[in-house]
């Protein structure tokens, strides 16, 4: 393609962008950020689906793709949508969104990109840090010729850190971070989650932290920049796990379907298959004795408070 034939390109997507946004605001205008429009520089789980929820709260998001091969998550499968080459997995993170390519190795394409985010109230990446900056597409770049740009950064380590430079997954963040080494069965191996929970749980974050921004931005008139990661979105989610060693001690560890605080909280195997059992107080221990006839353990002196339970587990389940 010559570069008149770029420029007349560029110039057909701004103007179609330009004339789509008022339409999409007055579709639905009860949604709350109906008048908000989303840069989607991401791609596979935690950045999609950051900005999909955000899209389900009326944004405008315009998802910016390679050429060729386009989000990597198109071909995880099978399954794949109604005998296509698009994978169910990546619709399930990127509903309610426009499509392009663009080439950002190429100067039209980084022109591309500046002008999509001078229309933009907030862009969203995943790349390893520093990749966009060499580019000129990063913050500092973007900021100047959009000083309300707000731009959420997901990485897998974080912006700083000997680590800064690694890209991330979730199974790796998961590992690192403790959750494998706590998941699964007393005497078994690591455990992988059964979906991606770091992904997901990295995805709420920056979805809070872009909504936070957003009435920042609407009090002040300021854009800003926010980092989020999945190696400390994990560490967040050790909460229990990680308060018993920082304040008691004691070192996390697999419990199965058990929990490490509260007992009886587990899958109880019976005669046609298996049952869940959850109590997180005193009496709701008592009103489970009282429904299953065990009278007798409510009433038992060893197991009247959470605490003589957790110590009598053994002789409890």
């Amino acid at each position: 393609m010559n570069s008149s034939a770029k420029f007349l390109c560029r110039k057909v997507l701004m103007r179609y962008y330009s004339q789509r946004v008022s339409g999409i605001q007055s579709e639905n205008p009860s949604l709350p950020l109906s008048n908000v429009r989303i840069l989607d520089l991401t791609r596979i789980i935690a950045g999609p689906f950051c900005t999909m929820l955000l899209a389900d709260l009326g944004a405008e998001v315009i998802k910016v793709e390679q050429p060729v091969t386009g989000d990597e998550c198109r071909k995880w499968g099978p399954p794949f949508l109604n005998n296509t080459e698009l994978s169910t997995y990546f619709t399930c993170v990127n509903r309610n969104k426009k499509s392009v390519c663009v080439d950002f190795k190429t100067p039209e394409g980084q022109q591309i990109i500046k002008d999509l985010a001078k229309q933009c109230d907030v862009l969203v990446e995943n790349f390893v840090p520093g990749k966009l900056d060499r580019l000129n597409l990063g913050y500092k770049h973007l900021s100047e010729i959009n000083s309300q740009l707000i731009y959420c950064s997901v990485t897998g380590f974080g912006s700083k850190g000997p680590y800064k430079d690694r890209p991330g997954y979730d199974i790796i963040a998961a590992s690192i971070g403790g959750l494998l080494h706590i998941t699964g069965h007393p005497d078994g191996p690591p455990c992988k989650v059964g979906i991606a929970s770091i992904d997901l749980a990295t995805g709420l974050y920056a979805h809070g932290a872009v909504m936070a921004a957003l009435l920042h931005k609407y009090k002040t008139g300021k854009g800003q920049k926010i980092d989020c990661n999945l190696l400390s979105t994990q560490v967040s989610m050790l909460i229990n796990v990680g308060a018993n060693y920082l304040n008691a001690g004691i070192e996390g560890k697999r419990w199965g379907t058990s929990h490490a605080n509260v007992v009886p909280h587990q899958v109880f195997k019976t005669s046609n298959g298996y049952v869940t059992i959850g109590t997180g107080s005193d009496k709701q221990y008592q009103d489970m004795c009282k429904v299953m006839n065990l009278q007798h353990l409510a009433l038992d002196p060893r197991y009247l408070t959470g605490a003589l339970i957790l110590a009598m587990t053994s002789h409890l389940i």
